[in-house]
């Protein structure tokens, strides 16, 4: 998943700030303020925002700079289930090499309490994408243009036992209430 130029600072009741002594968060904990890194990817020829806290793979874990939480493997379902069918995973789809942003099969709509998409769920299960040799890449910017590229022959599509946290916190049309976004 590559990171994103902008970092999000995002309220949070229960979080510290670098630096701050914990004694003092807790004090004020109704106006402290986490500062992470804000990712983008693609859900519907959209751009969306979100931020990686947990993976239940060690070396991607330790490459996003998340908690490692193997114990989040434990949800994926030993038989592959089909896109859009109910489980508490979602797909994110990731391309081998970095060479485009990860596409999320489904976001809040609209990001926030209001969200009317049953489908959202923050946790991911990572499928992976690569482009066959002979066939040119360009970027796939939904789910469905995934799915029509492997109908297609142009990439692989591989399901992995890793799952992420990452919620999405912010899209074109709006952002989680006290999310501030800035740019370094």
């Amino acid at each position: 998943m590559l990171r994103a130029a902008a970092v999000g600072i995002v309220s949070c009741a229960i979080s510290a700030c670098a630096g701050t002594p914990l004694k003092d968060v807790r004090a004020n904990a109704a106006s402290a303020t986490a500062t992470l890194p804000l990712q983008s990817a693609w859900h519907n020829d959209r751009k969306v925002f979100y931020i990686s806290t947990d993976i239940s793979d060690s070396a991607m874990a330790t490459m996003m700079g998340s908690n490692f939480a193997p114990r989040l493997a434990d949800a994926v379902p030993s038989a592959l289930r089909q896109p859009g069918e109910k489980s508490a995973l979602e797909r994110v789809y990731k391309f081998s090499g970095d060479t485009q942003e990860a596409v999320f099969a489904s976001v809040p709509d609209p990001v926030g309490p209001a969200s009317r998409d049953a489908t959202y769920s923050p946790l991911w299960q990572v499928f992976w994408v690569t482009w066959k040799a002979a066939k040119p890449a360009r970027v796939l910017k939904s789910e469905e243009a995934i799915l029509a590229a492997e109908e297609r022959g142009e990439v692989e599509l591989a399901r992995t036992g890793i799952v992420v946290n990452c919620p999405i916190v912010a899209s074109d049309a709006g952002s989680l209430p006290g999310v501030k976004i800035s740019l370094p």
